[in-house]
């Protein structure tokens, strides 16, 4: 894959900001520990099977202390219709403990700490830093990878290079927004199986040689 050029880059993020000044997740939370609660359930599944599921969720437990009252059949009752949802009402209920045990119930700003909580991995973090912490840090989700190579955005054989990639190729104007715009190109636009190219912003500055007609 042939990388996309500097000047390219700066054009596509102008192009997707133009259209969407004040991209924001799919993901539906009223506070920073409903959206990592959220984040962590949607491994796997989508943001709209997961925002049916914490519609009910949240409205019985919106706290960690109501969480963990409620226990781990009880989430699990709640989040039955998503993916892993025994595995991942476990994550819950023991993320929401060690949020009171270690933060006073409250998301940490960082990284590590982030990382720590059970069910959070690096991607989860990302999203809970760039979302509600305004961090300019890249989350690389399925979309994420599969835009970034396809277009010659930034182009990687896994996840992790494919971040570092992006971290060091988006212009720094554009990197605290460029979570939210990659990731709703790819899922609305330039998704899997049959890319809107027709209808796509930036097709002349993508380099997939396989463009839909």
């Amino acid at each position: 894959m042939t990388k996309m050029k500097r000047e390219a880059i700066d054009e596509f993020f102008r192009r997707l900001a133009a259209a969407n000044p004040a991209p924001q997740t799919e993901l539906e939370y009223d506070t920073p520990y409903q959206l990592l609660v959220a984040v962590v359930l949607s491994a796997q599944a989508t943001d709209k099977s997961v925002n049916i599921a914490t519609r009910r969720l949240f409205a019985a437990a919106p706290t960690p202390e109501a969480m963990i009252t409620l226990g781990e059949d009880g989430v699990a009752e709640h989040i039955k219709t998503i993916g892993l949802f025994r595995n991942k009402a476990k994550n819950t209920v023991a993320l929401s403990r060690m949020l009171l045990e270690r933060h006073g119930g409250e998301v940490p700003a960082n990284r590590d700490a982030l990382e720590a909580l059970p069910g959070v991995g690096r991607k989860t973090a990302n999203v809970v830093l760039n979302t509600v912490f305004r961090q300019p840090v890249m989350a690389v989700d399925t979309h994420i990878f599969r835009v970034s190579n396809r277009t010659g955005l930034a182009p990687g054989k896994d996840v992790l290079e494919v971040e570092h990639a992006l971290m060091k190729r988006v212009p720094k104007t554009y990197l605290l927004d460029a979570h939210h715009w990659l990731i709703l190109h790819g899922r609305y636009t330039c998704t899997a199986r049959k890319p809107d190219c027709v209808a796509c912003c930036v097709r002349d500055l993508c380099n997939f040689r396989d463009k839909t007609a």
